[in-house]
This record gives C-alpha cells, structure tokens and sequence, in this order.
C-alpha cells in the first residue's frame, strides 16, 4: 500500500482532525508499522460512542500497517472515581467486559495489545510523569482535566492535577507515534507535542475521532470554556445517561426503541443525532436502504450521506422512516458482538449483580 493511501486511511471519518498530515506523512516515509495508543478508563457499559467508533478506526489503522494498542488505564479509572474507585472492581472489568467488548466488535488479540496501564509503571514511567509534570503550569493542568469529562472547578483532590501528567507520561513511556482519542482529549495531547519538542523527544501524531452526539439531542452541560469543543463534550454520548447511548450488546428491540425516542427534529439536519449515526457509523462505508411505503414514495437508496441530508432537508425524507433504517442498520453492524456477549453473558453478570451501574 503507498503512503497516500495509507494516509486516506488514517484521516477517513470518523476521523475529525490529524495533528499533522506532513507529520504523518513522513512517519510512514521511515516507518512502515508504527505503533499506536488509545486510552480508555473502565467504566460502565461499552457504547458505540466509544467502543464501535474506536474499533472502526482502528480497523483503519490495521489496514494502513499500524500497530494497535489499546490502553485499559486502571489507576486514571481509580483516580477519576469511576467504579467507586474499587481497584479491584476496575481491574477485573478491566481484563473481562471491557476488553471482550473490543474483541467482539473484531479486534482479538491476534491484531490489536491490550494492556492493563499499572503493569508498566516502572520507576521510568515516574521519572517521565515529573518531567511532564516540570514542563507544564499547574493552570495548564487544570485546563486539561476536562479530558475526564470534568470542570476545572470540580479539581478538588491534587490527584485531578495528575491524571493528566500520567496520560501524557503514558504516551511517552510507550514510544508510540500514534496517539488517538476523542476530540475531548485534544488538549492532553496537544501538551505531549508542545513537551516533546521543549524536551527534544519524538513528537508522536494526534489522531481525534469525532465524538458522536448522544440521542438526546445537542445539549449545554455548563462547562466553563466558552469553546466549541466543550459543548461537545458535554453533548456527546455518555454511559451515564442510558437512554441516550446504545451499547454494543442491545439488543434489536432496544437499539430500535432508542432511535425511535432520538431527537430528530423534522427537516433539521444540525444537531440531529439520527444524522450523525448516517454520516459517521451507517453510511461510512455503504448506501443507505429506506423502506415506506409506495403512498410515501416507496423504497429509496441514498448513496452519499450529503445526497441523504439534501433530501431530509428538504422534507423528502420523513423522520420515521430514517429512524427506522438507521435501527435495522445498527442492529446489523452489532450484530457481532450481540451475538458474542449471548455467549458469554457471564461478563455483564457484574452488571445484573448490581458492582457496577450502566
């Protein structure tokens, strides 16, 4: 594969931004599998907000040479609180739900590292954390812990200041030269560039995935920035808020009972959630089938999501019936991991035991 393919690959959505494109270019000029990170804490139930569009990306990485490591980031989980800040809990979701969940949307360990964070943390990893930690104010760390999905104000605990510290430190202590998340997660790694270059360390590429809205409709959660990106981080799908996520495992009935309930405003394209499912998961790599009736205009295929959202702009597309393709599609790209967890219900046994809250 040459370089110009391998770059559509990495900048295809759901990508939304690449710190940089030269850059990339010339990593794969001197490397023809680099290695890549992605971060996750360990908390609730696994949505397609994070865990389809992550595994949709980093398939696009595997076909464009690059090396996957998927980063179970235990003590970042302890420090945020999330699973009451049990350890153990964390650790065990860890190692079972959370990466069966990956696994059963096609990224096994024959393709994809999986490792749990605190079983690398040498003496080294600590050096790199005050380093991190001496190259930046403890303003710019504030900053930086909304990538916890957190207010600066909510930074009671000196621990707050140092989740960032240890992400960055993270992406050092690996050498990856791939680093990707979220758009939430820009500003962490827009610190590991500005470090790496003050301490003439490689600077590793930024990857951002969009964040995909939840089903509730565009919302404004009081983050104090007054920047776009806050908004969309306070707008984006979230595990603590069920009925706007869809989780890998629904099923059939309850990933089309969701959409059904989704905010989808008629002939209103911003902001419209049902949209967004076309445009970043359903229609990323085929047409889109509309089933109605012949008094409605019959079945209809949309190639192109743009061609999609001209006519539902226009009111040629009612919203019913885009709600309701966009379910059956969903359900078939679950499918998959449906079907696994079926197999293995003993892993959302935790969640029916009442450890662990969706």
């Amino acid at each position: 594969m040459n370089i110009e393919d391998k770059v559509f690959l990495v900048k295809r959505k759901p990508t939304e931004e690449l710190l940089t494109e030269d850059e990339l270019v010339k990593l794969f000029e001197k490397e023809e599998h680099p290695l890549h990170y992605i971060g996750f804490e360990i908390s609730g139930m696994m949505h397609i907000g994070s865990a389809l569009m992550t595994a949709m990306k980093i398939d696009d990485f595997l076909k464009a040479g690059i090396k996957p490591i998927v980063w179970l980031a235990d003590y970042h989980t302890w420090i945020n609180k999330k699973l009451g800040g049990d350890l153990s809990l964390i650790r065990e979701v860890a190692r079972g739900y959370f990466k069966a969940g990956f696994v059963s949307l096609g990224l096994d360990e024959s393709k994809v590292r999986y490792e749990l964070a605190s079983e690398h943390y040498d003496q080294w990893y600590w050096v790199k954390v005050i380093e991190v930690m001496k190259n930046a104010s403890i303003d710019r760390m504030l900053r930086c812990i909304t990538i916890m999905g957190r207010k600066e104000s909510e930074a009671t605990e000196a621990a707050t200041v140092l989740y960032p510290a240890m992400q960055a430190a993270d992406i050092f202590h690996l050498k990856v030269q791939v680093m990707h998340g979220g758009m939430d997660q820009r500003k962490v790694h827009v610190l590991v560039r500005e470090i790496a270059e003050r301490m003439k360390w490689p600077k590793p590429v930024a990857v951002h995935n969009h964040l995909l809205m939840g089903l509730q409709g565009p919302q404004k959660m009081g983050f104090e920035s007054s920047e776009k990106l806050d908004t969309e981080v306070s707008s984006k799908m979230s595990k603590s808020l069920p009925k706007s996520s869809i989780y890998i495992h629904d099923s059939e009935e309850e990933i089309k009972d969701k959409i059904n309930r989704a905010y989808c405003p008629e002939k209103q394209t911003e902001g419209n959630p049902v949209l967004e499912l076309c445009e970043y998961v359903v229609m990323r790599d085929k047409s889109l089938h509309i089933e109605r009736s012949k008094k409605y205009g019959g079945d209809i295929d949309y190639m192109q999501f743009e061609e999609l959202k001209k006519a539902y702009e226009k009111g040629e597309l009612h919203p019913t019936d885009l709600k309701n393709a966009v379910a059956k599609e969903l359900s078939g790209i679950l499918k998959p991991s449906r079907e696994y967890f079926e197999k293995h219900h003993e892993l959302l046994d935790i969640f029916k035991e009442g450890k662990i809250t969706r």
